[in-house]
């Protein structure tokens, strides 16, 4: 496994590993309104259910 590029290396000069790894970096994996939405939905299911029982 080749080491990273130290800071300030031409882009040129950059392992194709690490130009990849940085390329994919750009957007986080998950939005954190997925993540907002799935944790709200979960409550409301919980709510209902203990309504219904």
């Amino acid at each position: 496994m080749e080491p990273a590029d130290p800071p300030g290396t031409d882009p040129a000069d950059r392992a194709p590993r690490e130009q990849q790894l940085s390329r994919r970096s750009q957007t986080p994996a998950v939005s954190p309104w997925l993540v907002l939405g799935v944790i709200f939905l979960l409550g409301a299911a919980v709510y209902v259910a203990s309504a219904l029982f």
